[in-house]
């Protein structure tokens, strides 16, 4: 740990400060870097910023609140946080954001009325049209699994992109930079946008980033089923097109079904953590789960007075949410998918290995296998990765006291 000359300034980076009841968030937008301090610790980090030395912020706030404070620790903290500058470094500036303007537009009252217009149209649609309303038999628009497979899979890219961009965009607009990555949830496969910086806006704003996905998924079910409508046959059968296209609509309906597995920390966890004002609840969920067990077999638990105040209250009834969703998961896996799985891999062996197989199944089933294998191996790739980054020192949230 640096020493600090106490009867120096500090040298800080330019900082912001977002105050969310008896909280204060603090940190560096140009590097998406927060730490969570009290009321009363803000209000000493305050003093250094308006250029006290740490002896003299130190000495104020005794005589405001009446005790003593190691403000040595309290430097510690925002030297992790990287919010003091080394020596020679320049304060840079936040820089502004790319595509808000964009972001702006994508969420104007205009765009909004348009919205609202696509998915009226689309909801009239599946109610005057039985053959338009999702079902599972939507999905099967080919007698080829390899077609049914691509396609679904090539379709589900750009709306996967449309909805992380919609995250993303509607944080932009608010000046909040992102990231797109590939991440896990369990054995599902997801692509993720980092909105770090939406820690530092104030909470009401925070919603619509969150959900702003979820409206692409609407957006797009209601223009795959409009656009099924539009492409019928002189007959009033749907076309081919038609059903590739409700199809991919009902793909993406089982997505926003998935949202509401808030065990799985979705769009709709974040959303529900963020209006009860936690911090990190899957983790303080995963915590207190594991101190029961250690309870139960009789070992040292963990301290759960170091967790949030909101994460330790809401966490004693989200970890049973948590646990009952894992099992959820796990027994629909070996209950449904496995076997599911077993008769895909036994069926293209067989394919591949049999003699007099068509040539149409034969390029079905290697196609098929190709991308299962694939799949397979980007969530092995996922899981080391994870491992990996769980063994070096992660900076997640910070509560300084």
């Amino acid at each position: 740990m640096t020493e600090f000359d106490l009867d120096r300034p500090v040298p800080l980076h330019p900082l912001v400060f977002l105050e969310d009841g008896d909280e204060v968030t603090i940190g560096r937008a140009d590097v998406d870097s927060y730490g969570i301090f009290p009321g009363e610790g803000a209000a000493l980090v305050r003093r250094l910023v308006d250029g006290d030395t740490p002896r003299e912020a130190a000495a104020w706030f005794e005589r405001e609140y009446g005790e003593e404070v190691d403000v040595e620790d309290v430097l510690a903290g925002l030297e992790e946080l990287d919010l003091i500058r080394g020596t020679g470094e320049v304060a840079v500036e936040k820089a502004p954001v790319r595509f808000s303007d964009l972001g702006k537009a994508l969420f104007s009252p205009f765009a909004w009325v348009v919205y609202a217009a696509l998915t009226l149209w689309g909801l009239s649609a599946m109610v005057f049209n039985a053959d338009l309303r999702p079902t599972y038999h939507n999905i099967f628009f080919s007698d080829y699994y390899m077609v049914i497979q691509v396609g679904l899979f090539l379709a589900a890219i750009p709306l996967l992109f449309l909805h992380e961009s919609f995250h993303a965009l509607a944080g932009r607009r608010l000046g909040v930079r992102s990231r797109l990555r590939i991440g896990r949830r369990l054995y599902f496969i997801v692509l993720e946008t980092s909105l770090d910086g939406l820690v530092a806006v104030p909470r009401r704003q925070r919603y619509l980033p969150i959900v702003a996905g979820l409206l692409a998924d609407v957006l797009g079910i209601a223009a795959c089923t409009v656009a099924a409508d539009l492409t019928r046959h002189p007959d009033g059968s749907l076309s081919g097109l038609g059903r590739f296209l409700l199809a991919v609509a009902f793909a993406a309906l089982l997505r926003v079904i998935w949202q509401f597995f808030l065990y799985l920390r979705t769009d709709i966890y974040v959303l529900v953590s963020t209006v009860l004002g936690c911090v990190d609840l899957h983790g303080a969920a995963i915590q207190i789960f594991r101190n029961r067990l250690r309870r139960l077999f009789g070992r040292p638990e963990t301290d759960e007075e170091l967790l949030h105040p909101v994460d330790r209250k809401v966490g004693r009834w989200y970890s049973w949410l948590v646990v009952v969703g894992y099992t959820a998961s796990l027994t629909t896996f070996v209950l449904a998918g496995a076997p599911v799985l077993y008769r895909f891999v036994t069926g293209v062996i067989g394919r591949l290995t049999g003699d007099g197989v068509p040539t149409a199944q034969l390029l079905d089933s290697i196609v098929f296998g190709a991308v299962a294998l694939a799949q397979c191996a980007v969530l092995g790739w996922l899981m080391v990765r994870e491992r990996v980054k769980a063994r070096r020192d992660r900076r997640l949230h910070h509560v300084i006291h």
